[in-house]
């Protein structure tokens, strides 16, 4: 399986812009720019979009080995921020709301903790990855 978007920019760095498209279509003339990356442009940037693919990425891994020990969630929720500091991501760090109904907290650590280290995004990040949650 292989996923695909395009980035298109136009000008240079600092004075242009550019837009990404994703095959899936979800992402469709998305504006990003220097403004949008290291000040508060309108638009998306590349850091944001790492942590949307690590939170979800996560949250599904976390849903999936949840059901291998026999839960399912009632609600997660996964915020992610990643860290970008003179032009390197140095963390990604996800903070998890969890309602699981049943399971113990030491079982839930150690299942929270296999999704942290084994979801692909973590895998795939050369970056401290670090995690908080709360289980309801």
């Amino acid at each position: 399986m292989k996923r695909t978007a395009t980035a298109v920019w136009q000008g240079s760095g600092k004075e242009g812009s550019g837009y990404l498209n994703t095959k899936s279509g979800v992402l469709e003339r998305t504006n990003y720019s220097y403004k949008s990356r290291f000040e508060d442009g309108k638009g998306t940037n590349p850091e944001e979009l790492i942590a949307a693919a690590h939170s979800g990425c996560f949250t599904m891994a976390l849903t999936f080995k949840l059901g291998e020990a026999g839960y399912t969630a009632g609600e997660l929720q996964t915020e992610c921020a990643i860290d970008f500091q003179d032009g390197t991501i140095v963390e990604s760090h996800l903070k998890l709301k969890a309602e699981v109904e049943g399971i113990e907290e030491d079982e839930f650590d150690k299942i929270v903790n296999d999704a942290k280290e084994n979801c692909p995004i973590s895998k795939v990040l050369n970056t401290k990855i670090t995690l908080e949650y709360t289980l309801n």
